[in-house]
């Protein structure tokens, strides 16, 4: 009997493993699922994602470390007091890299042969650029040549030094411009939400960007890269090669088309992250608000009614005192009342919850601004004051469409008069403290990159412009962060890579410069 039992089992056991293993890999293949997919599934989702990385950072920790915004708080870690937890670097490291991924996977699914396509190739070099160089300008030296290769094997990837990177991304940008130069592939309307398939607009971004990043690092001398000749290169000798933006039309921007009652997949992240009431707690912060004041700004404009109050273009809603703000930087228990706030509610049109311009990357004001520098310091030998002014018209006319773009119409000329912001040559070129020619360009281009992720205190730490109020409940001795902090998984995810970029960086705070920073 016992051996009965023992040759049945076996036929039974034979019988199972059969069934179980034949046909195995057709029975468990899901017919409809997606293997890889194409380069138009991916990038619409990648940009909205980055997006929605930047925006929230760009709300709660650069609007409050840049004095635009201040949120009544008692508490430590206030960021407007340069006095945050460790882990609030964990959310862009995360988000950024993440979305890296997707744009690697775009350029090598776009060079096989399946689905050959030069243009999706540079778009994705370009959004490479953009995603590289917010992470180390936000961090400094970061995993660069190694990033985004886990396919491969690569899950400790090595920190590359932030000149390392920049040529790094020089080099992506030149071979952006030659494939969008000489593509004829097309993109899929659909898949394009910042400019519907137009590849010539995505090559102009690329250059603009080109000019930003090469301002950026225009203080360092130790690069295969001449800086300053490529600077003119781009704006002066060459713009058929490198054509660049030339209106507002042209500008960067992912221009949200949901609302909080018909959401799709572009819907700002404020709308599907934040609650009305929510949007409108900080306050906004006086160097903001009372320079707009003082200049009669359009952008504050007010004179336009909404409902019982009074709104305008940003969205701003009037506190108890009218539109006036509250001093960043005081000290715990010394906190004034909320006054003028970023408003939710009502229409887009005087919602900055709702607004369908916030998804920026870059606007055309911002390379009118880098050209003024730049004429200003003599590297190129077109004016500086049709350059600023240009900057501020341009910069005003993207909130407020109805406002002229043209620097000779007396709209402007009367508008830049009246608010005591002309260009001035008298003026010195730059000084530490007081009215200077980089002092005003960085003032308005302050405005300017209102809503552009960490731009402004990107440019801060490169400039020191504009000059900051410093209150007196400043943590951190007074000292404006010069980065964020590695997260602190990494410095046991990639130890020995994270140990080796602290020895480089030279430390790894707030307070460590980054090298584009260093004299």
């Amino acid at each position: 009997m016992k051996k009965i039992l023992t040759v049945i089992l076996a036929l039974y056991t034979v019988l199972y493993f059969t069934a179980c293993t034949k046909d195995f890999e057709k029975i468990n293949t899901d017919p409809i699922s997606i293997i890889s997919a194409a380069p138009e599934k991916l990038l619409a989702p990648a940009l909205v994602n980055m997006l929605r990385t930047n925006m929230v950072r760009n709300r709660n920790f650069n609007n409050e470390l840049m004095q635009v915004t201040v949120t009544r708080s008692e508490d430590e870690n206030a960021v407007f007091r340069y006095d945050f937890r460790p882990n609030i670097a964990d959310y862009t490291w995360n988000g950024w890299y993440s979305e890296l991924t997707n744009f690697r996977d775009i350029y090598e699914i776009a060079s096989t042969e399946e689905y050959q396509n030069d243009s999706y190739k540079g778009i994705a070099l370009i959004c490479e650029v953009w995603g590289f160089s917010l992470l180390t300008d936000t961090y400094g030296d970061v995993p660069f040549i190694e990033a985004n290769k886990g396919k491969q094997g690569i899950v400790e990837p090595a920190f590359d030094s932030q000149k390392d990177i920049y040529e790094g991304l020089f080099d992506k940008l030149e071979e952006a411009n030659t494939l969008l130069s000489n593509s004829t592939a097309n993109v899929v309307e659909s898949s394009d939400p910042i400019y519907k398939g137009d590849v010539a607009s995505w090559q102009k971004f690329g250059n603009s960007l080109y000019l930003r990043l090469l301002m950026r690092v225009s203080g360092k001398v130790d690069l295969s890269t001449d800086v300053l000749a490529k600077i003119k290169e781009i704006i002066e000798d060459n713009p058929t090669k490198y054509p660049t933006f030339t209106s507002n039309d042209e500008s960067a921007v992912l221009k949200w088309t949901g609302d909080i009652v018909t959401t799709d997949p572009f819907t700002s992240p404020y709308v599907t992250l934040l609650r009305e009431l929510d949007f409108t707690i900080p306050s906004l912060c006086n160097f903001f608000i009372l320079k707009l004041s003082g200049w009669n700004d359009p952008r504050i404009d007010m004179a336009t009614p909404y409902g019982s109050g009074t709104r305008n273009r940003l969205g701003i809603a009037p506190g108890s005192g009218g539109f006036i703000g509250i001093d960043s930087g005081y000290e715990p228990g010394a906190a004034e009342d909320k006054q003028a706030y970023f408003y939710a509610f009502g229409t887009s049109e005087f919602s900055l919850h709702k607004n369908p311009l916030t998804g920026i990357l870059m606007t055309y004001a911002e390379v009118e601004f880098i050209k003024a520098e730049a004429a200003a310091k003599g590297w190129i030998s077109s004016s500086a004051a049709e350059h600023y002014h240009s900057g501020i018209a341009n910069a005003i006319h993207y909130w407020v469409p109805t406002f002229t773009a043209d620097i000779s119409d007396t709209e402007f000329t009367d508008y830049v008069t009246n608010a005591g912001i002309e260009w001035n040559d008298a003026l010195p070129l730059d000084a530490p403290t007081g009215d200077s020619k980089m002092e005003r360009i960085h003032v308005q281009k302050y405005f300017c990159l209102f809503m552009t992720d960490f731009q402004q205190w990107f440019e801060h730490r490169r400039t020191g412009h504009p000059i900051l109020p410093k209150g007196p409940g400043l943590r951190n001795g007074g000292n404006l962060p010069v980065r964020l902090n590695y997260p602190i998984y990494v410095q046991s995810a990639n130890s020995l890579n994270y140990r080796k970029a602290v020895e480089n960086m030279g430390g790894d705070n707030i307070n460590t410069l980054v090298w584009w920073q260093k004299p």
